[in-house]
Parts: C-alpha cells; sequence; structure tokens
C-alpha cells in the first residue's frame, strides 16, 4: 500500500489538524486546460475519453501536474450509470446529454435493472486502478457518482432540463414509479462506488446536482432518502484506511442538519451558503467543502485573493475545511486565474491552523 505523500485533504475531511486548508476544484481536469482539449481531441469524442482508462488518467492528472492541488477526482461521467443501463446515451455538440431511450413509464422503469458493475464500467474502475498507480501517493483520489435523484432527472427528461417537467410529472402522478426507479438507482450507485473503493478511491462524493430543485418535502422523500441508503450501505474503509464521504446538494443550503444526519462524513456547499452559518448549523458533526462562486475565478487574482480571505475568515480557526468552488469550473477561466486561487488558499490560510 503507498503512503500518501499528501494526506491533508483526507484529515480535513475527518476533521483533523492540518498545516494549511486543502483545496481542489469540481471539474479541475477540464476544458479550461489546453492541455485538456488537447487530450480530448486526440480521443476523438467525450465518451471515449471517459471509456479509456489511460486517457481518463491522463487528463486526470494534468491539473495536478500544473496546481498544488490536494485531491485528484476520477475523470468521468455522472452519466455511466444509465448509459450502462441501455439508455443510448450520447453528447450533441453544444447541447449537452442525450438518451435515445428515456425512462417515461412504468413499463419503461421495469425494464431496468441494476447493472453488473465488473462488466458494464469496468473502464471506470479500471481508470481508478491506473490513476492511482501513475498517482504514486502523491495526493488522495476522490470517486464519484451522481445521485439518484439526479440520475433520474437525466433519464426521465432524455436529457438536460429547466423545469424537469417529465420528471416532476411523474414524482407527482406516479410517485410509485419514481420510487422504484430510485431504489434501482440507488443500489446501482451503491455497488458502483464500492467498486471503485475496491479499486483504490481513498473519498467518495455523491453529486445532487438537481436536488434544489424539489420542495423541502420532496427533497428528504426523492433526494436525500436515497442517499441516505448510499451511505449506509458503502464501505467505509478499505486495506484498514478510513473512507470519507461527501454529499453535495446544489441549492440544497436548507437543508445542511438533515444531510448531516445521513452519516456522511462532511457536506459539499455552493456559493449561495455563507460557510460561517453552515459551520454553525451543523457544528463539529461533519466537515465542510467549499465554496467560493466559479465566477469568482474570472476576476483578478488580486480580487481572486480578497474573497479566499473572506471565506476563510467566515469559516474561522480551526479543522473540517476543504476549500472548493461552490460548483464546477467554467470552461473558460484562465488558468492563470486558477493558479493564484489555489496558491491564496495555502498562503492565507496558515493562520487559520496554527494552535
Amino acid at each position: 500500500m503507498t503512503t500518501l505523500k499528501n494526506d491533508r485533504f483526507l484529515r480535513a475531511l475527518f476533521r483533523q489538524p492540518v498545516d494549511v486548508t486543502p483545496v481542489w476544484m469540481m471539474r479541475q481536469a477540464g476544458r479550461y486546460l489546453p492541455e485538456y482539449r488537447a487530450t480530448r481531441k486526440k480521443a476523438g469524442d467525450f465518451l471515449t475519453l471517459c471509456k479509456t482508462p489511460e486517457l481518463a488518467c491522463e487528463v486526470t492528472l494534468q491539473p495536478l501536474d500544473r496546481y498544488a492541488l490536494d485531491a485528484a477526482i476520477l475523470f468521468s461521467d455522472i452519466l455511466t450509470i444509465p448509459d450502462a443501463m441501455g439508455l443510448g446515451l450520447y453528447f450533441a455538440e453544444g447541447e449537452g446529454p442525450h438518451f435515445e431511450h428515456p425512462v417515461r413509464t412504468k413499463a419503461d422503469v421495469d425494464k431496468l435493472a441494476v447493472p453488473d458493475i465488473a462488466d458494464e464500467l469496468d473502464y471506470v474502475t479500471d481508470a481508478v486502478r491506473v490513476i492511482r498507480r501513475e498517482l504514486d501517493g502523491r495526493v488522495p483520489l476522490i470517486g464519484f457518482s451522481g445521485s439518484p435523484w439526479t440520475l433520474a432527472t437525466y433519464m426521465v427528461e432524455g436529457g438536460t432540463s429547466k423545469d424537469f417537467a417529465k420528471v416532476k410529472g411523474m414524482l407527482f402522478d406516479e410517485p410509485d414509479t419514481l420510487h422504484r426507479l430510485l431504489d434501482i438507482l440507488a443500489r446501482t450507485v451503491t455497488d458502483y462506488l464500492n467498486a471503485q473503493i475496491e479499486a483504490g478511491a481513498q473519498a467518495i462524493m455523491i453529486f445532487d446536482t438537481w436536488g434544489g430543485a424539489l420542495t423541502p418535502r420532496d427533497y428528504k422523500a426523492f433526494s436525500l432518502a436515497y442517499m441516505q441508503q448510499i451511505v449506509e450501505h458503502l464501505q467505509r474503509a478499505h486495506d484498514g484506511v478510513r473512507v470519507p464521504i461527501i454529499l453535495f446538494t446544489k441549492g440544497g443550503g436548507a437543508w445542511l442538519e438533515a444531510m448531516a444526519d445521513t452519516g456522511c462524513d462532511a457536506l459539499g456547499l455552493d456559493w449561495t451558503v455563507d460557510i460561517g452559518d453552515a459551520r454553525r448549523r451543523v457544528g463539529d458533526r461533519v466537515a465542510l467543502q467549499g465554496n467560493m462562486d466559479p465566477a469568482l475565478l474570472y476576476a483578478q487574482p488580486a480580487r481572486i485573493r480578497e474573497e479566499v480571505a473572506t471565506i476563510l475568515t467566515a469559516f474561522g480557526s480551526g479543522n473540517g475545511h476543504v476549500f472548493n468552488l461552490g460548483h464546477g469550473i467554467h470552461p473558460q477561466i484562465d488558468p492563470e486565474h486558477v493558479s493564484a486561487f489555489i496558491d491564496a488558499v495555502h498562503e492565507l490560510s496558515v493562520p487559520f491552523h496554527t494552535s
């Protein structure tokens, strides 16, 4: 077992002392980097990039070769699961993901089954193994999945949506059908994440990108309940080392206490939440990850440093903070601004970790 050279990300998730606040970014391997664009061009298309472990490893490591990041995140896509279920995932240029066979009826749901991860999604676990080998202990590797509710929105809508009319129609008119779909997805996500842990993922993040589109009642019944089911059945240690779990609901600031009650180790925060208020609300039950507005990276380095200082001060001294953006980095961001951001987190956080 390779010894980690930099474990401050894991230590922060477990609310243990660190020398500086660790930092990584959602979508840190992405289109803002010219080297990523070159590798994607070499792959030919996005799905080939995701499904070729060596290329997925290459783009996973690219931001770590540029920046002093404290974690790597597996390069993949949340829609690998519905793709493995035979829904016919494809990406239209400039339009995002689409499915040839959306799930619209009870009969559609009845055709679905939990896929065999080792058979249908082996390219993901193979990528985890390759990345762990190439990282050689530099930083921990994060595995991830979309939440059942978020996956269901794409599967029922047939792609992205602004109003979620079809999936909400199912929720209100045929709740039993939607619950059946969400249960299948929860069991699949559990198997998928456990396979990533077995392959070498050292932390797990569940992305509930569209949970914030729900009412408080429906969020708890149709999103949070299934994330809790996953948390309760995840493998929480591998090779004698604990594996922390991060839950992230975009637009979920109203439900932090309920999210903390799931038994996860950390909560991701979007930029609409004051991190100091969040810390007061959840106390020492979980660590917090976040939460600078990604659009701040359009600003000049001096303004970025100012915002980093504001968020560090809002969280305050002590343990349990992983710095991140409030959502994924935008493709148009200047890579030099990212460097200013990461350097600012490390430099400005020192006083918050001295006893």
